[in-house]
């Protein structure tokens, strides 16, 4: 099965233009997105997805400075999504401009994955069925200064094997703040 999602990813990928469009595999089971910095609105696109989410979105960052995106998931959190996130142990040490803080105190539960050297992971899980990934950190510089990929992949299998491995790191993840928003 995941060779398979592989090789579909693979060839949409090989059929893909600059503009951010939606591509429908043959069965009608998986759309892609793909977005490249400079030049496309990433941030916009993620945004977006963020703001459709219906029940959960499950995060994974290195680097999260964009207050654009934090703001967006702070709205989804208070709307009733489940938001929970994991980030780099650099986020939480006050020298990288992270939006830690800002999630911190707006209530989203976040954890520290301290346990490895870097977590270097770019992902968003959202209703357990779409999943966004690539190089493009949630910062301000991936969106207006770096040459960075986003690819959002609607795949509820696919969505899975990332909220497996989002478990398992969130496991082994220390609990910084646990949100009271979603406790209703």
């Amino acid at each position: 099965m995941r060779l398979s999602l592989i090789l579909i990813t693979l060839l949409f990928l090989n059929a893909c233009s600059r503009s951010p469009e939606t591509l429908t595999s043959s069965d009608g089971k998986t759309q892609i997105q793909v977005c490249f910095t400079p030049g496309e609105d990433c941030a916009s696109l993620l945004i977006n997805q963020i703001n459709a989410a219906q029940k959960s979105i499950e995060v994974q960052a290195y680097s999260f400075t964009s207050y654009k995106i934090a703001k967006a998931l702070v709205k989804a959190a208070q709307r009733g999504i489940d938001v929970k996130i994991i980030l780099d142990k650099t986020q939480f040490d006050g020298a990288h401009f992270s939006v830690a803080g800002y999630l911190q105190k707006a209530g989203i539960t976040l954890y520290n994955d301290n346990q490895v050297v870097i977590a270097h992971n770019k992902v968003m899980i959202i209703d357990d069925a779409i999943v966004e990934t690539g190089s493009y950190n949630f910062t301000y510089a991936a969106q207006n200064k770096n040459a960075e990929n986003m690819i959002i992949i609607q795949n509820a299998p696919l969505a899975q094997e990332y909220l497996s491995n989002w478990n398992s790191r969130e496991e082994q993840s220390q609990l910084i703040h646990h949100t009271i928003l979603n406790e209703k």
